[in-house]
This record gives structure tokens, sequence and C-alpha cells, in this order.
């Protein structure tokens, strides 16, 4: 977590895949709150990024 002034910058990363997501918020909300913010955006991303993948197997012809 990045304090700059009124904001507060998180970094979340996917130890797994590498995968990093960085969320932007008020510093006045807690720390919980924005671990949660952060790690939402972090499944999204992931889900969304498993969904292309199967999408792109399914039309190369491939069976999961």
């Amino acid at each position: 977590m990045r304090y700059v002034g009124r904001v507060v910058r998180v970094t979340a990363i996917d130890p797994a895949t590498g995968t990093e997501v960085i969320s932007v918020g008020d510093a006045g909300h807690g720390v919980e709150a924005l671990k949660r913010l952060a790690a939402r955006k972090l499944m999204y991303v992931l889900k969304r990024r498993r969904a292309k993948e199967l999408a792109a197997r399914k039309e190369g012809g491939e069976t999961a």
C-alpha cells in the first residue's frame, strides 16, 4: 500500500501466476476495505483471463 495524500494505491499479486493488479482508493476508507477491493479486482482479472483461455481452446478445437 502506498499513500499519496488522500489516495491509497494498493497492489495485489497472485503468486501462482504472477498477475498483478493495482487499485486506487480513498485513504479515509479502512485498510481492510482497501485490501478487499484489491483482492476482488485480482479475482475478477484472473477469472476473465481464465475464461478467455478456455474460449481460445474451444475455438482451436481442443477439449478441456
